[in-house]
């Protein structure tokens, strides 16, 4: 990495490099999670939420060592996300609003996704402990796994539309993030919205299955990390030159 080599020796050094690396970890983590996420058969095609619990705990009984395997990867890995969204909370604080209000409430939401998320995979993995144990239980454990992986949008909704507002309250000569960047976080957050209703429905787009629920909430929130990779990257670079680390 060509800045890491600049910065080295220089004041404000550190700063940037936190950020560049934080950064960087982004891509090997979304790789790791990848192979998690291909590995897991309730995703190819999403599980639907009308099996019988005997076909629930049929799923679980014949893909146990694919469960254990995708889902103990999404819980040691899932949470290295958060150095991605920690450096689009140096930035925001970058930015010429009246107060950080905006950056700690993003980091607070960032954290609080994180754990709902790493509480999903405890859900499919105890699911997945004792595959011969009552199909009812299992299917109990099926729709916690699912629904709490699904339907809690509240802390994701928060962070797009934080940044959107940070974006829209940094009016400075130059702004960190293009204007832009505001209208695209707004428009992904309303994007993710309708999965709330996987916790209500069984069928159609909203239920846990459904096209907007599963298929255009994930994809929404994955587009989302790849443009912002991008920009962060270009917002670091364009802080490392204007601190006079890197020329």
């Amino acid at each position: 990495m060509q800045i890491l080599e600049e910065v080295q020796d220089l004041p404000k050094a550190g700063n940037i490099k936190a950020q560049w690396v934080s950064l960087w970890t982004a891509p090997a983590v979304g790789a790791v999670l990848l192979i998690a996420l291909l590995a897991f058969p309730g995703f190819w095609p999403p599980l639907s939420p009308l099996l019988t619990p005997e076909q629930v705990a049929r799923f679980y009984a014949e893909n146990t060592a694919w469960i254990r395997f995708s889902q103990v990867t999404f819980n040691l890995c899932g949470i290295m996300v958060l150095p991605f969204f920690m450096v689009i909370v140096v930035q925001m604080k970058r930015m010429r609003t009246q107060s950080h209000v905006f950056a700690y409430c993003y980091l607070t939401a960032a954290v609080s996704g994180a754990t709902i998320f790493a509480l999903s995979n405890i859900f499919f993995l105890v699911a997945a402990f004792r595959p011969d144990r009552d199909p009812e239980i299992i299917q109990v454990l099926n729709d916690l796994a699912w629904i709490v992986f699904i339907a809690p949008i509240g802390m994701v909704f928060a962070q797009f539309v934080l940044l959107a507002l940070a974006v829209y309250f940094d009016n400075g000569p130059d702004p960190v993030f293009p204007r832009w960047v505001g209208h695209y976080s707004l428009a992904t957050g309303l994007a993710i919205v309708p999965s709330a209703g996987a916790a209500v429905f069984q069928t159609g787009p909203l239920a846990w299955d459904g096209l907007l629920s599963f298929w255009v909430r994930n994809g929404a929130f994955a587009a989302f990390v790849i443009v912002m990779f991008f920009v962060l990257r270009r917002a670091v670079l364009e802080q490392a030159r204007a601190e006079g680390v890197i020329r």
